[in-house]
């Protein structure tokens, strides 16, 4: 008997294990007020496709997605 891996079976309503959920994906804006893990408060001075700018007051910092560390005020 031969399966596929690549396909996941159905989830079904009925079942008592919940779906994987859906990331959420982070997005900022230029002057939104940040707090990152490493450097503390900061504000987001640049965003571009591949990453946000951050002055974090002593240092300014290329920070890149997924963004783990950095979280919205």
């Amino acid at each position: 008997m031969a399966t596929s891996y690549g396909s996941r079976p159905k989830h079904l309503p009925s079942s008592p294990f919940a779906p994987a959920p859906e990331p959420v994906v982070k997005v900022f804006e230029v002057d939104d007020r940040v707090s990152h893990d490493l450097y503390g408060l900061g504000k987001v001075v640049k965003v571009d496709s591949h990453a946000a700018t951050v002055d974090f007051g002593a240092k300014v910092v290329r920070i890149t997605p997924p963004y783990a560390k950095l979280h919205h005020l």
